[in-house]
């Protein structure tokens, strides 16, 4: 009579079967996770970067000199100067921009509806007011600053150093550092450096 042996050999072989392909699936989504996150990881990267260089160029740019009117012979009654777009720079939309004058001692800041401005096409042809207060390439807008309803304009005095603050909604401000003429004569227009 022959006995029946238990050979487990094959049955050994598959068990390590099993376990491997549990490793490699195990790896196969670990890998798919860590592929994963460095793709978020790199897309998030690239909008950070794409967002901080828009806000780090402005997208205005002075154009031309920056003129303004004595009031009395002790201070200045208004400040007038034009921009346009930089280089390569995008729309911008006028009524989000914000106009800060600043002096040593004083401080003011003025929003679009609070200023008056002129609008310019190519070629410096005047058109008057805009018609979607959007700053668009090949045009100028005129920016007036001066006293207005309960604002007035921070004293300025002859040889006083004040800034005026552009800021757009999105990209940097604009700073316009200037100084006061020494000397000044009522409703006088002066170019200021």
């Amino acid at each position: 009579m022959s006995k029946l042996m238990k050979n487990e050999d094959a049955f050994t072989g598959l068990e390590a079967a099993i376990v491997l392909i549990a490793f490699i699936v195990v790896a196969a989504v670990f890998s798919y996770v860590m592929l994963g996150a460095g793709f978020f990881a790199t897309g998030e990267a690239q909008r950070v970067v794409q967002t901080g260089v828009a806000q780090a160029s402005s997208n205005l740019e002075l154009s031309g000199p920056v003129i303004v009117t004595a009031s009395s012979t002790t201070g200045l009654g208004k400040i007038s100067f034009l921009l346009q777009l930089a280089a390569g720079g995008a729309s911008i939309d006028m009524k989000k921009v914000t106009f800060t004058v600043s002096t040593a001692k004083d401080m003011e800041t003025y929003t679009y509806d609070e200023i008056t401005e002129e609008w310019y096409a190519k070629g410096g042809l005047q058109t008057g007011t805009a018609q979607n207060d959007m700053l668009d390439k090949f045009e100028m807008v005129m920016i007036d600053i001066n006293t207005h309803d309960s604002k007035t304009l921070p004293t300025i005095g002859p040889n006083d150093r004040f800034t005026v603050e552009v800021k757009p909604d999105i990209g940097a401000a604009l700073p316009i550092n200037r100084i006061a003429p020494p000397d000044l004569l009522k409703d006088n227009n002066y170019e200021v450096y």
